[in-house]
């Protein structure tokens, strides 16, 4: 079956037929049903390869993320590639970490598959990846970015809320000594939630002491070591603030292999609110970013570059907020959960209110 032939059952010209299938927005509706129908009908696919060379589009995305088996990013890929599938978009994705050599293969592979745009989620490589792309002329979405303009689109994360969320959190609950467990130095994002983190300390005159200030790389097994490290020191923490969730779960294995209890010894807060946060023991106090928002912004950033008439730009967001979400990994601070059991409040008439 051929556009011809389409064409000819349709009753409409070859022009019609391709601009239908191509999603242009002028064609008459009644028209572009037509076509639909009989394509349905008679189960025709178009030739992809032919229609990017006739069009000079590809009408495939890029898609670079560091790990697909880091729980972060399957939900964006998720929601990213059902975006694709919506507006008629083959997603090409490459999942390459803390390689440069293969970062760049991986670019050049895009680049030769003629790629509408690229959406680079790598937080960390993304700058000699964007260079590459833009020498082609090739539209990027990348967060965080600091030269955002008309081929590289951004969006940031706003990180503030919900660490100095975070940090009221913990400090109502008493706690004085909160240390904070980072990712590697050379992260952007890693950097903005540390600093982030000690601001909102000094906000609330809550002293930052660099001697529990460590640095990870978003690992359990840097979590656990932090937690090692953490309990030696002469005055130990009584909360622990993670870069990550999956840094936060590490801290909680560790706690339990040193018979420390959470929260009641220990209160742990993690970054992210990846999907199994919830389901840890006990469940884990986190930082919550959406995924969701953060394929969206990149899938509309990348559409409005690839059909500006679509005005796709309208559903992108300036920045993405961050919420604190309240589990069982926090608790009072062990001194004041010491006195409150000693002197437990009392109600009306006298009677003492359980604790439960």
């Amino acid at each position: 079956m051929k556009i011809q032939e389409i064409a000819r059952l349709a009753n409409v010209s070859i022009a019609t037929v391709s601009r239908t299938v191509n999603r242009v927005a002028t064609v008459d509706p009644v028209l572009a049903r037509r076509v639909r129908r009989v394509i349905e009908k008679e189960g025709y696919y178009p030739n992809t390869h032919a229609r990017a060379l006739g069009s000079g589009r590809s009408r495939v995305f890029g898609l670079m993320v560091p790990e697909v088996s880091t729980p972060f990013f399957p939900e964006v890929i998720q929601a990213f590639t059902r975006l694709g599938v919506q507006h008629n978009y083959e997603i090409l994705l490459s999942s390459v970490f803390r390689d440069r050599r293969l970062l760049e293969t991986a670019a050049r592979q895009m680049i030769e598959r003629r790629v509408d745009g690229v959406a680079i989620l790598t937080f960390g490589e993304e700058e000699s990846l964007i260079d590459i792309f833009r020498r082609r002329r090739v539209p990027v979405f990348a967060i965080d970015a600091d030269c955002a303009g008309r081929l590289l689109k951004s969006v940031r994360i706003d990180y503030e809320p919900g660490i100095r969320q975070t940090v009221q959190h913990l400090a109502a609950l008493g706690h004085k000594r909160i240390a904070y467990v980072g990712g590697t130095a050379r992260l952007k994002t890693a950097l903005m939630r540390k600093n982030a983190f000690q601001a909102c300390m000094q906000e609330i005159g809550l002293t930052v002491s660099p001697e529990i200030i460590m640095e990870g790389d978003h690992t359990m097994e840097a979590g656990a070591d932090a937690a090692m490290a953490l309990s030696s020191r002469r005055e130990r923490p009584t909360a622990i603030v993670c870069s990550n969730d999956l840094t936060a779960i590490g801290v909680i294995r560790k706690a339990f292999d040193l018979s420390l209890d959470i929260p009641e010894d220990l209160s742990v807060v993690g970054f992210d609110d990846i999907p199994f946060a919830q389901h840890v023991i006990p469940p884990l106090t986190t930082v919550q970013i959406s995924q969701k928002e953060i394929a969206d912004a990149a899938f509309a950033a990348l559409l409005n570059a690839a059909e500006p008439a679509l005005d796709g730009d309208a559903r992108s967001l300036n920045s993405i907020p961050t919420y604190l979400v309240v589990r069982a990994s926090t608790g009072m601070a062990p001194d004041r959960l010491r006195d409150a059991r000693r002197s437990p409040p009392r109600g009306a008439y006298g009677q003492t209110n359980r604790y439960i």
